[in-house]
């Protein structure tokens, strides 16, 4: 139990000299170590109440609770869709296809990269929403 207050406090200080966050702590990491740690005030928990001490055994275990409800929180919001509409050139790089190509090319270049970022195959609907709007943007002019 005292190595994890030592260790607490050789963090607590290195932020306090640093004067900022760490920059893994702005990212979706923080929910994992989190959960982490909230998985460590229970076995503390468990270990502390074990041999008597139920007061700090509570506070553990609540720690523990508050540190796996925050892990369960999302941290990143979704991107709210985009409104306004595509332009010719946007779709174009969208593509990557040039101001003279065919109904034929701009097909041909959606299918290719429809492929590699379509949701079932491992990409995003993002991705795919964004082809799917340059397609429709490109064979309706």
């Amino acid at each position: 139990m005292l190595y994890l207050l030592l260790g607490g406090a050789a963090l607590a200080l290195y932020l306090w000299a640093k004067g900022r966050k760490l920059p893994m702590l702005k990212r979706r990491e923080w929910r994992v170590l989190t959960a982490a740690l909230a998985v460590v005030c229970f076995t503390a928990a468990v270990a502390v109440s074990l041999r008597g001490s139920w007061g700090a055994g509570i506070v553990l275990a609540v720690t523990g609770l508050g540190l796996a409800g925050s892990a369960r929180k999302a941290t990143l919001s979704p991107q709210p869709p985009r409104t306004d509409a595509m332009s010719l050139d946007e779709a174009r790089r969208t593509l990557g296809v040039g101001a003279t190509a065919t109904r034929q090319e701009v097909q041909e270049a959606y299918t290719r990269l429809m492929r590699a970022v379509h949701p079932d195959k491992g990409g995003t609907a993002g991705l795919a929403a964004q082809l799917n709007a340059a397609r429709d943007r490109l064979l309706s002019k």
